[in-house]
């Protein structure tokens, strides 16, 4: 069965650490594959390196090494 992202937000402040940390692993990964489409379709669109690292919060080194080789170094 598949959890809705509410679904895991609540299990992520679950007082049973194992319901709990499950929720934040999972919460991790659906970040990870939202923060990739963001990246690419920026990327699609034209954005740099550097406005892309801007709305992360990160370095734009960062955000290239994550992401450069998995959507190409355009």
């Amino acid at each position: 069965m598949e959890q809705t992202a509410v679904d895991l937000a609540k299990g992520a402040s679950s007082d049973d650490p194992d319901v709990g940390l499950r929720a934040v692993a999972a919460l991790r990964t659906l970040a990870e594959s939202l923060e990739l489409l963001q990246v690419e379709r920026a990327r699609e669109l034209g954005w740099s390196w550097q406005e892309i690292a801007t709305r992360l919060g990160v370095s734009k080194q960062t955000v290239h090494r994550k992401h450069g080789r998995r959507i190409g170094r355009r």
